[in-house]
């Protein structure tokens, strides 16, 4: 059985093949541990909380870590520039650099409004055809770029407005929920196609993706139950990515798990987001209009590799993870055992483990990520209309826990779910559908009083 019917009686095991079960009981012993991220995990609770790295690093990956630091920080010019490791930008882009998406490396935002520009948010485009598989936009690609360098006109402008809803619990108390109306404005090149789809997504936080990297495939085939063969309701699937080789790889990184590893995670972003090409990457998207950008000089075939580029994905790599805080406190401990009760760890699995790695601090790890990260059906409230790869609209990885409640110190807001639309933990949860349902509304049954409790829980997180 992938999960068991009563989740609170069931034992919870650490298996040899280390796999984070869904049941978990009373005396389980992530609910008490403080290390989310095994010896990966920093006590800081500061706005830099999301900053430090994994303890116990070599004098060589702290020279990594420290380098890569700065280049995750430092802004890209365009080309030709007094500083060359840092020219190429664009010359189209969404951000300059990647801090300026992840902040202190912590999450995105969404606008206010429509008036308000993008800062930590990008928009995906596509076209989709009666089978359900996504291409390009054919004018602006798969990525709309909201800004430009200097005597070129950016793209075009994504619009956000927001209706409001209120959601009413069965005890009488209420929530205020609400949704993104999405809309491109001041397109530089033409209309995009009329069959053309929109998704905006806020950055994710950086934090323990070089632990969720160590993750085995063979741990996520005994999480994902595809066909749902315990008939529990959830049916949990790996993204599973095709290779020029002909081998297949376990996607678990980004909204949609369309990432196997950090390097091309970080190689997809630079090229999407801020207009840098590495080997991975080594040609940007450019609509056929925009010959003026065609003309623009590059920072170098590609932009980025060798050492710089290994640093910022060893930095990456090494960001250790934030501990709990109270995690004896009462209300905490009985918010924890709802978390189960309601099923919330079908999906959010409290324990995985890594395997062997050359850096210390992440080998062979006992985390607490809460996340199993498999796709999910979420129902079509949650859907953008836009397939990705092998993930359907509606699916979207299991995103990790670890460091929620400290998302708002660190970043000085908290949106949550991949547009944003969630301004709590509350509204996070009374969004979830599809296959979270069944937990969704289990929590709306609880009593306020209990249902605080699995919100202060997921506040020690």
């Amino acid at each position: 059985m992938r999960r068991a019917a009563s989740m609170i009686a069931a034992a919870y095991a650490l298996a040899a093949v280390a796999v984070a079960t869904r049941a978990a009981s009373p005396d389980s012993g992530w609910m008490a541990d403080p290390r989310s991220g095994g010896e990966a995990t920093t006590d800081v609770e500061t706005r830099g909380a999301f900053s430090q790295h994994a303890p116990g690093l070599t004098t060589e990956q702290l020279s990594a870590f420290a380098f890569g630091n700065r280049i995750f920080s430092t802004s890209w010019v365009e080309a030709p520039a007094s500083v060359e490791m840092f020219d190429g930008l664009g010359p189209f882009f969404s951000s300059r650099s990647c801090s300026g998406c992840h902040l202190r490396d912590g999450r995105g935002r969404p606008p206010d409004g429509p008036a308000e520009i993008t800062r930590s948010m990008i928009t995906k485009l596509a076209r989709v055809d009666d089978h359900g598989a996504s291409r390009p936009d054919t004018v602006y690609g798969s990525q709309l770029s909201e800004r430009a360098v200097q005597g070129l006109t950016p793209e075009g402008r994504l619009a956000v407005r927001w209706s409001e809803r209120a959601h009413h619990y069965p005890d009488g108390t209420h929530a205020a929920l609400r949704a993104p109306r999405l809309a491109i404005e001041d397109l530089g090149y033409g209309p995009v196609e009329r069959d053309s789809r929109l998704s905006a997504r806020i950055a994710p936080a950086v934090i323990g993706v070089g632990l969720l990297e160590l993750v085995s495939d063979s741990t996520l085939l005994a999480l994902a139950d595809p066909d749902d063969r315990d008939e529990d309701g959830i049916s949990g699937r790996i993204h599973w990515l095709s290779s020029d080789a002909g081998t297949r790889r376990a996607g678990r990184l980004g909204w949609k798990a369309a990432q196997p590893t950090v390097a091309e995670q970080i190689a997809a972003a630079l090229a999407g987001d801020i207009g840098i090409t590495t080997p991975a990457h080594p040609e940007l998207e450019r609509a056929a209009a925009q010959h003026a950008a065609a003309e623009r000089p590059s920072g170098g075939e590609p932009e980025l590799e060798g050492r710089p580029l290994a640093s910022l994905i060893a930095y990456c790599r090494t960001l250790a993870v934030p501990g709990r805080r109270d995690p004896n406190d009462a209300a905490v401990m009985r918010g924890a055992h709802r978390f189960v009760e309601v099923g919330c760890a079908g999906c959010h699995s409290p324990t995985l483990t890594t395997a062997e790695s050359e850096v210390r601090a992440l080998s062979r790890q006992t985390i607490h990520p809460y996340t199993d990260l498999l796709l999910h059906d979420m129902g079509p409230e949650l859907s953008d209309g836009m397939p990705e790869r092998e993930a359907a609209a509606a699916e979207w990885r299991t995103p990790p826990l670890w460091g929620l409640g400290l998302a708002a110190r660190v970043d000085g807001f908290r949106f949550l779910l991949h547009d944003g639309r969630a301004r709590s933990l509350e509204e996070a949860i009374l969004w979830h559908g599809g296959e979270a349902k069944k937990s969704r509304d289990a929590f709306r049954g609880l009593p306020k009083t209990a249902r605080n409790d699995l919100l202060r829980f997921l506040e020690s997180l």
